[in-house]
């Protein structure tokens, strides 16, 4: 994944409110589609300053936030320590590029993050790995798209994604009982007028 953009970023990524609200309303349709467990240990993937993690750690024992900027990372840590919790830990990994990482956990969420990697097939297996028996997955990405999204695409690797292509690629990296739903529907100026883009979640388990 791009690191300039984030690393620039990440002092100011939270003030805008659309991306806030995204994130509250994406893990407010995970937390409704995942049997979410309080003994769970949960991994939020490209977790960025952790908008969708700290929305998701009062439902779980434990939860990490992995992303592959230090900058995100910092600001995570940061709300982290102001908000006095202990069970929030923050791994620098870019599973694009590193060795899945030898951790098991209940649960993986990732927010926003699958359009800006090349090889989706491949993450999808590594975070297969590193899920228990019976560990759910929950994925929440942009459909398909005509590339106005984002006012610059440098770095993005896919104009949003087809969730039938996405829930066929999980059962083929071995995930069972997928289903999906509209999570957010985000609205933006684009340079041909004001447009709707849906954010999709796509959720499954590992057998």
């Amino acid at each position: 994944m791009p690191h300039e953009r984030f690393e620039k970023g990440a002092q100011n990524w939270d003030e805008n409110q659309g991306r806030v609200m995204m994130a509250k309303n994406i893990a407010s349709a995970i937390c409704k589609m995942v049997p979410i467990s309080p003994e769970w240990e949960a991994l939020d993937y490209g977790c960025g300053t952790g908008l969708v993690t700290l929305s998701i750690e009062p439902e779980v024992r434990r939860i990490t936030g992995m992303d592959s900027s230090p900058a995100m990372l910092g600001k995570i840590r940061e709300k982290v320590r102001e908000l006095g919790l202990n069970n929030v830990d923050t791994v620098l990994a870019d599973l694009e590029k590193d060795e899945t990482p030898k951790m098991q956990v209940d649960l993986i969420t990732s927010s926003m993050t699958l359009h800006h990697i090349a090889d989706i097939p491949s993450l999808l297996k590594k975070l297969h790995a590193m899920l228990r028996p019976g560990g759910y997955i929950a994925l929440a990405d942009l459909d398909t798209e005509d590339g106005t999204f984002h006012a610059d695409n440098s770095g993005v690797q896919h104009f949003g994604l087809d969730r039938e292509w996405l829930k066929a690629e999980m059962a083929k990296a071995g995930f069972k009982d997928c289903g999906d739903a509209t999570a957010y529907v985000a609205e933006r100026d684009t340079p041909n007028g004001r447009k709707n883009f849906p954010v999709f979640l796509v959720w499954g388990r590992k057998g």
